[in-house]
């Protein structure tokens, strides 16, 4: 059934009242609330993927033996819906997730899901929760498709069985007082990931590994944390789930290059594109942390951004290491990163002409 996997609707006997709905989405956060369906589907080695459909959200009921407890054979995307001013409801380049969900099911050797069946499973459940699609400022529509071994047998081999989900959340702004730029701590001690591991796929391992040094940035003080290569280190790599940019005294734009160990963001894809559209120069490559340390006090660095699904861009106002910290311009950001998060965000919400047709309609 793989081929043509389509998604059932199943509606939920029992979904939130409209009371209910709008006290939730009148102060939603981020990831604390979920709407009254999800997708979910099996695959067996025997059958391949079947049994698609949209269901009432609950609980997943799973065997301690599940394979994903103990060998985390586990990916997932983080996308979001849109409410654009006709009332009409938007995804953002679906089909760059499906791809990049599909290259991390083969590094974690789990199956791949074909495109057609992950755009169905996401326009289903927008479609049937589209009154959980809040509008207004920066809230959307969350979505986290995600995919694990369920197989319960304790073997390290991939999974025979694989469940795979989709779950919605609404979420407010994510700077709910305006953009603050954020004090970045540089790892000195801990490593993201290696070349041969699995840092450009989207895998809970990453993001576990990342904790502990995140944990060390917010007793330093700082709001994120910044790996760098596991070779040599000295070369930046990214945040603990955001890419970096940065803008030089020339009014050219430099982001670390794809090495293998460095997630390729669809935010980070879409800004190469829109910084082009903005006149500038842009160039993937290698940066050292004493090119960001050396240029940020010359001034050579003039702005840093981090970006990503959630926060989209975000200033960065300085880095700290153990020796030292070092602002970036005045700290408040700049021109450039105001610009593009505005030019990303206009696209998105609907305020702008959409020339590279990245916005997907929900019917």
């Amino acid at each position: 059934m793989s081929a043509d996997l389509q998604f059932t609707v199943e509606p939920n006997t029992q979904p939130a009242s409209d009371d209910q709905r709008a006290q939730i989405l009148a102060n939603p956060g981020f990831g604390q609330y979920f709407t009254d369906h999800m997708a979910i589907a099996t695959w067996t080695a025997e059958k391949g993927w079947h049994d698609a459909r949209i269901t009432a959200f609950g609980p997943l009921e799973l065997s301690p033996a599940t394979s994903v407890f103990h060998y985390a054979q586990t990916i997932f995307e983080g996308m979001k819906a849109y409410r654009h001013p006709d009332d009409s409801i938007h995804l953002f380049r679906p089909e760059a997730n499906a791809i990049r969900f599909q290259r991390s099911a083969h590094r974690l050797a789990l199956p791949e899901l074909p495109t057609a069946a992950f755009l169905d499973s996401l326009r289903k459940l927008v479609e049937i929760d589209r009154a959980w699609v809040p509008g207004g400022g920066e809230t959307s529509l969350y979505l986290r498709p995600f995919m694990f071994g369920s197989d319960p047998f304790l073997g390290v081999r991939p999974s025979a069985q694989v469940t795979y989900c989709a779950i919605a959340s609404p979420a407010g702004s994510y700077f709910a007082n305006g953009v603050k730029p954020v004090r970045i701590w540089l790892s000195e001690e801990y490593t993201r990931a290696a070349p041969g591991g699995t840092g450009a796929a989207k895998t809970g391992g990453n993001y576990a590994s990342s904790l502990l040094a995140q944990a060390e940035a917010i007793e330093q003080g700082c709001d994120q944390v910044a790996f760098l290569d596991a070779v040599e280190k000295k070369w930046v790599e990214e945040l603990g789930g955001m890419n970096l940019y940065f803008v030089l005294d020339d009014n050219s734009v430099v982001t670390p290059e794809l090495s293998g160990t460095i997630l390729e963001g669809v935010t980070r894809d879409s800004i190469l594109k829109l910084v082009t559209d903005l006149g500038h120069t842009v160039t993937e490559r290698k940066i050292s942390v004493d090119e960001w340390r050396e240029g940020a006090a010359s001034g050579k660095v003039r702005e840093v951004f981090a970006c990503g699904t959630a926060a989209v861009v975000t200033p960065v106002a300085s880095l700290k290491w153990k020796d030292g910290e070092t602002q970036i311009g005045d700290g408040n950001g700049g021109p450039v990163t105001a610009a593009v998060r505005t030019a990303l965000l206009d696209v998105q919400y609907g305020r702008a002409a959409d020339p590279h047709g990245w916005m997907t309609r929900i019917s």
